[in-house]
């Protein structure tokens, strides 16, 4: 298994690095995790659209290799943890490469959620990009934490 958390955005301030780096650290050396920025495109001149259009090309680049593709978005579904964690064990099971999207700050294009195999959302509150990417991290090691019977997930 293989989860790449694919990011549309710009430099986060430190204490979002800092808690992404965190999570990042706890989990196993042989955790095959990784997180792909790419840059926010330039607005200027530019339709919300084409900026989506631009953006997708670049996502779908970095998700090249991946068999599976799950965006985010404020329409999507909400998981638990322990879903989430349940799906985690079901992509080990498969052996699968997965892309979880986060979009710039115009969203994601039309055509790149019809790519998707799901559409999830974090929260029903409104988050910053950088927000989004550390919630996102920190629910990856609690699905981790969740499937090594560790301590960290308080039911």
């Amino acid at each position: 298994m293989r989860i790449n958390l694919i990011a549309v955005g710009k430099k986060m301030p430190d204490w979002i690095s800092d808690g992404i780096e965190h999570y990042k650290k706890q989990l196993p050396k042989n955790y095959n995790f990784s997180i792909t920025v790419i840059e926010s495109q330039s607005r200027k001149s530019k339709s919300p659209e084409q900026t989506k259009n631009l953006e997708e090309r670049l996502i779908l680049d970095a998700a090249s290799d991946s068999n599976l593709l799950i965006a985010f978005d404020e329409l999507g579904k909400q998981q638990t943890s322990k879903e989430l964690s349940k799906s985690i064990e079901k992509w080990q099971l498969n052996a699968d490469s997965v892309a979880l999207i986060i979009g710039g700050a115009d969203g994601l294009s039309h055509e790149l959620k019809q790519k998707c195999s799901l559409i999830w959302g974090l929260s029903n509150l409104t988050l910053t990009h950088s927000m989004a990417r550390l919630l996102a991290v920190e629910q990856i090691y609690r699905s981790y934490s969740l499937l090594s019977n560790h301590p960290y997930h308080r039911s």
